[in-house]
């Protein structure tokens, strides 16, 4: 059996390292004995696993890791080191917490991910305090499509006036009110979803403890106070025309706002067209 794996793996390897052949075009099947090499099922000079024993090939799969996590460390040590200014004074890391943070490092294997664990150590050297041992398990079990939902959703979000945690603006709701007696509270709802965050990736951000469960809503606005909403480096003032409306948004958790720190995003300016045509008719918006 293992000596197939390794007939059949060595077939993938020249099919792949093939001048006209796409690791894309690599059927599931190689792709699958590729993974062999995690095992501890890939010959080289001085190994062939047909004739190692399985406590043999147990080593060899635990050196293949080691390396594996080693190299994964030394990138995002590199990266922080980068990223760490030389004009500040550092500090000593808490032990338990540096402890903690290698342990989690050592399994980040894709480079986008990498960088962001760089820069969490690069800050934390600088000025720590800022990223929690439960943002650091949560940050490790994000994968990068999922970090990637979550750089368009803080793209979507908003700091309201002098607030420094982001919101998740979903709509806005008409309360009716007095003189509107016959009038039946409306909700109108801003569409995420056409600008790339469906409902879907908002569960998704919920279930990884980034973002609150529940809707939530703020006060009635005053008709006399205007609202600040600071979208990336975008300014937009909101004066409601009537002191019957109110804001639905999404919280980010403790752990989104610590991760909202890391992330780099850009806001659409589609997105920003569409906000103020939505707000136009129940809010002047200079």
């Amino acid at each position: 059996m293992v000596e197939t794996i390794k007939d059949t793996k060595n077939q993938a390897l020249k099919s792949t390292n093939s001048d006209n052949t796409k690791s894309t075009d690599v059927s599931a099947r190689k792709k699958a004995l590729l993974l062999g090499r995690m095992l501890g099922l890939s010959s080289s000079e001085d190994y062939r696993p047909s004739s190692a024993s399985i406590d043999e090939r147990a080593l060899q799969r635990s050196q293949i890791q080691a390396r594996q996590y080693q190299s994964n460390l030394e990138t995002i040590y590199k990266i922080a080191i980068s990223q760490t200014p030389s004009d500040t004074t550092g500090t000593d890391l808490d032990p338990d917490w540096a402890h903690q943070f290698f342990q989690l490092a050592e399994q980040i294997h894709n480079r986008k991910m990498q960088e962001l664990w760089g820069r969490i150590l690069a800050s934390e050297i600088a000025s720590p305090g800022n990223f929690s041992l439960r943002t650091l398990s949560t940050l490790k079990q994000l994968t990068h499509k999922e970090a990637q939902v979550l750089e368009k959703a803080l793209s979507m979000s908003v700091l309201v006036n002098n607030e420094n945690k982001f919101k998740l603006i979903i709509g806005f709701k008409h309360a009716g009110g007095l003189g509107q007696i016959f009038k039946k509270a409306t909700q109108t709802n801003i569409g995420l979803s056409q600008f790339g965050l469906p409902y879907s990736n908002i569960l998704t951000l919920i279930e990884a403890g980034i973002l609150h469960r529940s809707e939530l809503e703020t006060g009635l606005l005053s008709s006399k106070k205007p609202i600040n909403f600071a979208l990336s480096k975008i300014k937009l003032k909101l004066t409601p025309k009537s002191g019957q409306l109110f804001f639905n948004y999404y919280r980010f958790t403790p752990v989104g706002d610590e991760l909202a720190q890391l992330i780099h995003f850009n806001t659409d300016t589609n997105y920003i067209k569409a906000l103020k045509a939505i707000f136009a008719q129940d809010f002047k918006i200079d």
